[in-house]
């Protein structure tokens, strides 16, 4: 067993696909792996007490906190470098990264977005109105993306999609379900995995 690669998994609300990447290292689906760390920019976040529940440990670093965006950034890349991590994980987290943090951890930076790429994604688009996006369209398939994150909004290079069906009664709740439980929570985790073990670079 070599090093294992450790991860910061940053989350903004409830934390379920931290809790897909959490039952993966149990469940050994994920190897070589480690979460370091979970922060999160709002302190009622759920995916924080996950987090302590299984103990990790959790940090809040919220813009609310410092007088500025610039203060905050510095204070998010800050937190981030102290915990030594080789792969930063955005998973449902809602604040733009800090362009300083992009560059410094170039092609280690992770995002899932509910959609598939270049498909309802960009400024605006998340959380469920990704999912209202994609009934009002009228789409027929819509699914789930896991990307490097770059300076753009949703555009660096895509390292795994999964495709799931629009059924004819879905609501944006139903689909977001559906999307998350078919695609998110099994894309994000072999993303990891792969990584780790060298299997994507």
């Amino acid at each position: 067993m070599g090093i294992s690669m450790r991860i910061a998994v940053m989350v903004s609300g409830g934390g379920t696909n931290l809790q897909a990447i959490i039952d993966a290292i149990n469940a050994g689906t994920i190897t070589n792996t480690e979460i370091a760390v979970v922060i999160s920019n709002n302190a009622n976040a759920y995916a924080l007490t996950r987090a302590r529940e299984n103990g990790i440990e959790a940090v809040c670093v919220s813009p609310k906190d410092y007088e500025n965006r610039d203060t905050f950034n510095r204070e998010l890349l800050n937190k981030v470098n102290a915990y030594n991590v080789d792969l930063v994980v955005l998973a449902g987290f809602l604040v733009k990264i800090p362009e300083e943090m992009v560059h410094q951890y170039n092609h280690r930076i992770i995002n899932i977005h509910p959609s598939l790429i270049p498909s309802f994604c960009g400024v605006g688009f998340y959380g469920l109105k990704v999912h209202e996006a994609a009934l009002e369209k009228g789409v027929k398939v819509t699914g789930a993306t896991v990307h490097f994150v770059d300076e753009g909004m949703d555009t660096g290079r895509i390292i795994l999609q999964k495709a799931v069906d629009v059924l004819e009664n879905d609501t944006p709740q139903t689909l977001q379900r559906r999307v998350m439980e078919q695609a998110e929570w099994k894309i994000l985790p072999q993303a990891i995995d792969m990584i780790a073990n060298g299997r994507i670079h």
